[in-house]
Formats: C-alpha cells, sequence, structure tokens
C-alpha cells in the first residue's frame, strides 16, 4: 500500500546530529518536525501540524522518551498518535519497557536508513488503515442510524394510518387516538416508579406502550355503520355486536404478526391493549370477564385513558362532559371498574391530563 506524501513525522532527539540524519532521511518522502526537547515535542504533537508518527529518543536529559510518551497517551489529542522509540540501550527489558508503555515500535542506534525507512512506512501504513477502518465504520454507523429512523418513523406512519382508517368509521372520534396515546404515556410514566408497576414500566415498555396505542379500537372496522353510529341506545343484540370489536381488533393483528418472520413487541402490546381494554377491575368488563392483575397493564392503562377521552369528548348519542364530572366518574370507578393505583395517579395527576385534552381538543374546551 502506498502511504500518502503528505504524511507528517515528528522526530524528537537532543542530539542536533541525529535530528540532521533522520530528517535528511525522511524529509524526501514525508514532512518532517524535529525537536531536541521533550517539552517542545510535546507543544508539536498538540499543536495544529498534528505529527502522524513520532520518532522518539529514550534518553534525553530532563524529560525523557518515557515521561514524553506517558503524557502523550494522556492527551486527548495525542494519544493514539503511534511512537517508535529510537534508543542505544539494547537490554531485551528496555524494549519490553517501551512497548508495555505504549510504544508502536522499537529500533537501536545506531540507525539503519533500510529499517527506519520500513518501520516508518509500516506503521504510517497501520495508521492509514486504522483511519479507513474508523471512517468506514462511521459510516456504517450512521447508515443504520439512518435505516432505523427511516424503520421506527414507516412504523409510527403505518400505525397512525391504520389507526385513523378505523376512525373515518366513528368520525366524531377526532383527535381521540393522540389524546388516549398522551394519556397513556403520561400515566405509564407517572407510575413507573410504583412498587406494583416498576418491573412492568422500564423506558422500552413505554415506548412500545405509546406506539401501539393508537390501535385500541381498531377492531371498530368491523362493526357495521347501523351499530357503530347510532345515535341512541343500543339493543342488547347490537351492544353484543359492538362488543366484538375487542376481539376483531386483537385478532386482525394477530394476523399481521403471522405474516412477519420476526415479532414486534409493541404488536404484542397492540394486541393486547385492543382485546382488553374493556375488561374492568372487578371482572365484569368484556370480551373475557379477567379481573384485578389478570387484565395486562397496558390494558388496564388504556381503559383508564379511553373511558376519560369518551366522557370529555361528543359522541353521537351525547354531549360532551365537563372535565370535572368526568374525573369525578373515574374516581367513582376505582377498584370496580379501574385498577385502584392507576385512578389515584391519574386523578394525581389530573391537571396534565386535562392539558393533553385541551392540546388535541376536538373543539371548544369544555366547562371546567
Amino acid at each position: 500500500m502506498n502511504v500518502k506524501s503528505d504524511s507528517t513525522i515528528l522526530i524528537v532527539d537532543d542530539s542536533p546530529e541525529n535530528l540532521h540524519v533522520l530528517t535528511e532521511l525522511l524529509r524526501p518522502h514525508y514532512r518532517v518536525l524535529a525537536a531536541a526537547s521533550g517539552e517542545v515535542a510535546l507543544r508539536l504533537a498538540g499543536g495544529e501540524a498534528k505529527p502522524d508518527l513520532i520518532l522518539l529518543d529514550v534518553m534525553m536529559p530532563g524529560m525523557d522518551g518515557y515521561m514524553v510518551l506517558a503524557r502523550l497517551r494522556e492527551g486527548q489529542d495525542t494519544k493514539d498518535i503511534p511512537v517508535i522509540f529510537l534508543t542505544a540501550l539494547a537490554e531485551p527489558q528496555d524494549e519490553e519497557r517501551g512497548l508495555t508503555q505504549g510504544a508502536a515500535d522499537y529500533i537501536s542506534k545506531p540507525i539503519k536508513p533500510v529499517v527506519v525507512l520500513a518501520r516508518v512506512r509500516t506503521q504510517l501504513e497501520n495508521v492509514r488503515a486504522r483511519y479507513l477502518l474508523e471512517n468506514q465504520n462511521s459510516l456504517l454507523e450512521a447508515e443504520v442510524s439512518l435505516r432505523m429512523t427511516e424503520n421506527d418513523l414507516t412504523q409510527r406512519v403505518s400505525i397512525r394510518a391504520l389507526a385513523h382508517l378505523a376512525e373515518t368509521r366513528d368520525p366524531e372520534t377526532g383527535n381521540h387516538i393522540l389524546r388516549t396515546q398522551g394519556y397513556v404515556q403520561r400515566l405509564a410514566s407517572a407510575l413507573r416508579q410504583h412498587s406494583r408497576f416498576a418491573a412492568t414500566l422500564s423506558d422500552r415498555y413505554i415506548d412500545l406502550l405509546s406506539r401501539s396505542a393508537p390501535l385500541h379500537d381498531i377492531g371498530k372496522v368491523g362493526i357495521p355503520d347501523h351499530i357503530l353510529l347510532k345515535p341512541g341506545k343500543l339493543t342488547p343484540e347490537e351492544w353484543a355486536i359492538m362488543q366484538t370489536h375487542a376481539r376483531l381488533g386483537s385478532v386482525a393483528i394477530e394476523q399481521a404478526e403471522q405474516d412477519i418472520e420476526t415479532p414486534l413487541p409493541f404488536l404484542s402490546l397492540a394486541k393486547e391493549i385492543a382485546h382488553w381494554h374493556h375488561e374492568k377491575w372487578d371482572g365484569s368488563g368484556y370480551p373475557d370477564g379477567l379481573a384485578g392483575d389478570a387484565i395486562p397493564v397496558s390494558a388496564r392503562l388504556m381503559a383508564v385513558a379511553d373511558v376519560f377521552d369518551a366522557l370529555i369528548s361528543v359522541r353521537v348519542y351525547k354531549p360532551a362532559m365537563p372535565y370535572e364530572e368526568a374525573r369525578e366518574i373515574i374516581s367513582a370507578g376505582r377498584g370496580s371498574h379501574f385498577d385502584p393505583d392507576i385512578v389515584a395517579t391519574f386523578l394525581e395527576g389530573f391537571d396534565s391530563m386535562t392539558a393533553i385534552a385541551d392540546q388535541y381538543s376536538d373543539r371548544g374546551n369544555p366547562e371546567k
């Protein structure tokens, strides 16, 4: 491999004669800097014309080569510059000491020009190879990061598109998915230190929960319009059909899972939420009559978020309810409809819930 002609070499030696000999040897091939002491060498090594390689004499008055090498390795800008020791010390332990402290190579004096040129060329080739590898790794990391960002964005847009598709069947729900997503994320974040939830509500879980929450009512695409949009009270038969949207949603997500080779964690949570967000703490909910902790945490959080938003929103069968009235209904459902600890957190952070409702409101703020 050819070494770039613009490589810079710093020669450090207290002997003017040695400096002259090495400079004359290397100058035809490289840019050369020279220093007659360790102090000057450190200034040059940390300067703008940073050397690609340092030839460093070991035996110098004041700061010897070992001390200079130690200082180079301490500097953020100089720690990676390869150093070749030049020394008249010929004992094996001297060479071992230099290599142990981080020298890249060791050349004994008196020097042999052919050896010096070969060792310098080898080290500069190593520098170039390392530089190319680091650049390649940086490019690969940037490409991976870009792909991950694109995949994440595609996933989020796809989820949002599916959720909006479900909402086209029920146009009055408006920003319901944005509000419930915000409520769930806020509740989960507030509960993550709670003893009952800490093991579940990691940062990763909360991110997946927020991502999957918009799919909670995806099953409504399977409910006939005359039931879904009915302005009056549903008959028992109609209500039974309406309740099937929970199973329809989870089945649709499960079928989507079967079409991919690698399971996606957010789909598992989306399936939980779609299937069980209408279950009640006392076991009187649907579709499976689960009770208490048998209901997944994700579905328990969505239950509070979904009911609160339904209460404060306009529907074909009812007007919007004032925030405080909705608050009282959620509070009254503690321990019967809802997980008591989730309701307690909801009440403690009620102002943040209403702030989300205001941020994504479909209408003027309700009476507070």
